[in-house]
């Protein structure tokens, strides 16, 4: 469990943040929890809106398109990749945690989990919140043929995801999020980092200091001043209130554990050279064998040919 939920909290879960939805906006949300060390998981079988396009065009980084499995399971792989359990189940209901604040999670295959946060991340199906704030609020009525049916009101979270509950946050549905999937994929970084905010002002980071920047640098440009940990020190004091309540030890706490984070998204070049094999691997996985091989002979008859030449 994180600092926040055993500490801070009280209340051990089985789960920090339990996604419902695997599609861009629930994996997205996924990987920016699970990479700053909160345990989470991401249950998805559901009415997937993503798997009823019947190819995708204008999702940044696949020059041709990409068919709708192969994003899927690239989706998937990203979020076990950092972290995620990725669970095959349909959530059916969320409730509150008797005592604690909390959620019980039930899904049709009947496990029962806890988790301290959850964000929902489905755009067609918002059945499995009721109960958790006034439905009156939480669902609006529309007619449809002569019936009157109910459905989850897109705008009722914040735009950055929160809600009036405490501990569930929305990625979708949400007007901004059902459009493309890449808008849902936005949508779902946003609300991850609006989540981990929260949380690491639940471990003491004071609004100055809570904003987290999940970026990765050379570790070249960690030189001069900036490669000592008196340097980070004097930044991390500066950032501080003049005036706040945190005792000297916890300041103290809080500075060394927020260094430790810093140095440790500086890469080396071997690092990165490292990191990127992987990624490539990961990406051949998903990759039609055949085509891997067609290539590969190609390759190598252009290098006999070019050695020829020579």
């Amino acid at each position: 469990m994180s600092p926040a939920d055993t500490a801070a909290e009280g209340a051990p879960f089985e789960y920090d943040v339990i996604v419902v939805g695997g599609g861009p906006a629930g994996c997205s949300a996924g990987v920016f929890t699970a990479r700053y060390g909160l345990k989470t998981a991401v249950f998805d079988r559901g009415n997937s809106s993503l798997r009823r396009c019947a190819y995708l065009e204008n999702y940044p980084g696949f020059p041709a398109g990409i068919d709708v499995e192969t994003l899927y399971g690239l989706l998937h792989d990203h979020a076990e990749e950092a972290g995620c359990e990725v669970i095959s189940d349909l959530v059916e209901s969320v409730e509150r945690a008797d005592g604690t604040d909390g959620f019980v999670v039930e899904t049709q295959e009947g496990r029962r989990v806890t988790a301290r946060r959850v964000v929902a991340a489905t755009r067609y199906d918002g059945e499995y919140m009721r109960g958790l704030d006034d439905d009156e609020e939480m669902f609006v009525a529309h007619e449809h043929d002569g019936e009157v049916h109910e459905h989850f009101d897109r705008d009722y979270p914040e735009r950055d995801g929160t809600t009036r509950v405490d501990g569930l946050y929305v990625a979708s549905p949400a007007p901004e999020a059902d459009r493309q999937a890449i808008m849902a994929a936005g949508r779902g970084a946003r609300v991850g980092l609006t989540l981990v905010d929260e949380v690491r002002r639940s471990e003491g980071y004071l609004d100055t200091l809570a904003d987290q920047y999940d970026w990765m640098r050379r570790e070249a440009e960690l030189t001069g001043e900036w490669g000592t940990r008196d340097r980070w020190r004097e930044w991390f004091d500066g950032r501080l209130p003049e005036e706040h309540s945190l005792p000297a030890e916890r300041v103290a706490e809080l500075r060394e554990r927020e260094i430790d984070r810093k140095f440790d998204t500086y890469l080396s070049d071997d690092d990165i050279e490292r990191r990127t094999r992987r990624g490539h691997e990961r990406l051949l996985e998903r990759i039609d064998d055949e085509l891997v091989l067609r290539r590969a002979r190609e390759i190598e008859s252009e290098r006999r040919s070019a050695e020829s030449d020579d």
